[in-house]
């Protein structure tokens, strides 16, 4: 993709609506809606990198309560021809054609690459990825098991949402609320990732979120590693302008000004 000039893509990650409750993420959702509403005017495309929702699960006919806002206004950025896409996280791994069939938003499982006036960039959100963390990756493997979803499936939305949003909250395992304090670059699992990754070809910016935790590394030989934070406490994003990525700080004052 060329980005023209005046253009420019946007990253954002790990909003987790719903948490702890829908009407104590309602402000950020309004937020995150404001700033999707700012963007949308120069935005190429904009990547959303996981954990958008704190639980989400879709039924053959029933999605979760909630989000209108959010969904709406993904809906009217997508309608007005620009692009979204979408990699699930760890707490919104089911999708299941939703944001495809209805938003018109291709849903990555993986991480993906894609290349932007030249730049190479690895995008995804980062859940399982590098050494460590057995556990998870092992609790991963059930949940994205089909016979897992098919059983879960039969429990009444009702009945299953309101489990899935509890043990998603309270539950450190399954929700992957990861320790926010930098770990140093020698113990941060995606950035030895990304130095692995170095090694088979060239990227010019590594992008992902989960870590919730804005960080800029430089990786050597050209290429960067970027976290970008979350819309809990940070309010944190990705900017790339058609040369540069750079990440940026969304303030009650860019609110004010809109």
């Amino acid at each position: 993709m060329e980005v023209p000039h005046g253009k420019k893509v946007y990253f954002a990650s790990d909003n987790h609506l719903g948490a702890p409750t829908t009407a104590e993420s309602a402000g950020r959702e309004r937020k995150f809606v404001t700033w999707l509403d700012q963007v949308k005017d120069d935005a190429a495309a904009i990547f959303l990198l996981g954990d958008l929702f704190d639980f989400w699960f879709e039924y053959k006919t029933v999605v979760p309560k909630g989000f209108t806002r959010t969904l709406g206004k993904l809906a009217e950025i997508t309608d007005a021809g620009i692009p979204v896409y979408f990699f699930v996280g760890n707490h919104d791994l089911w999708m299941d054609g939703y944001f495809e069939e209805e938003l018109n938003i291709p849903v990555y499982h993986e991480p993906q690459e894609f290349e932007f006036n030249g730049k190479k960039f690895f995008i995804g959100h980062g859940d399982g990825l590098g050494p460590g963390d057995k556990g998870y990756k092992r609790m991963k493997k059930v949940f994205t098991n089909p016979f897992s979803k098919w059983l879960f499936r039969w429990l009444h939305p009702d009945l299953g949402v309101r489990l899935a949003q509890y043990l998603s909250v309270k539950n450190k395992l399954i929700s992957g609320d990861d320790d926010v304090h930098f770990l140093g670059e020698d113990n941060e699992w995606l950035v030895q990732y990304c130095k692995r990754k170095l090694e088979q070809e060239h990227r010019d910016y590594f992008v992902f979120g989960h870590r919730h935790l804005p960080m800029e590394i430089d990786l050597g030989s050209g290429s960067q590693y970027i976290n970008l934070g979350d819309w809990i406490g940070y309010y944190t994003y990705g900017e790339f302008d058609g040369q540069q990525l750079e990440l940026k700080k969304y303030t009650p004052e860019k609110e004010k000004e809109a």
